[in-house]
């Protein structure tokens, strides 16, 4: 049981009464544990996320890796990290030209993975 004062002046005197607080009187005492369960639920959303896409990887210091995302309407995007840089490419289907060389060979297997083959 809660209890609150309340202090009323009459004249010059000061009356004290101490009341008793009902607390199913109040139609938001059970707000402020759903916002808690909610926030619980949000973290632990998160939490999954990075877990089922591996992503924790991200926050590694010494972590290497390459991930290939496609959007939904088809465009590709590479990301890098490597220590402490994320950098990330966008794939485009126009030609490039110029001079270079040759690094490898890359196949697209029946499946649709795809491998390359450095030289």
């Amino acid at each position: 049981m809660a209890y609150f004062i309340r202090k009323r002046r009459l004249g010059r005197q000061r009356i004290t009464v101490l009341q008793e607080l009902d607390e199913d009187d109040d139609p938001l005492s059970g707000m402020a544990n759903m916002f808690d369960l909610g926030v619980v639920f949000i973290v632990g959303l998160l939490i999954a996320f990075f877990a089922a896409s591996r992503l924790q990887d991200m926050f590694q210091e010494n972590a290497e890796f390459t991930m290939m995302k496609q959007s939904a309407n088809g465009e590709l995007e590479i990301i890098t990290k490597t220590k402490k840089q994320l950098k990330a490419v966008k794939v485009s289907k126009q030609q490039a030209e110029g001079r270079g060389e040759r690094l490898g060979t890359a196949y697209k297997l029946e499946d649709g993975t795809m491998v390359y083959v450095p030289e």
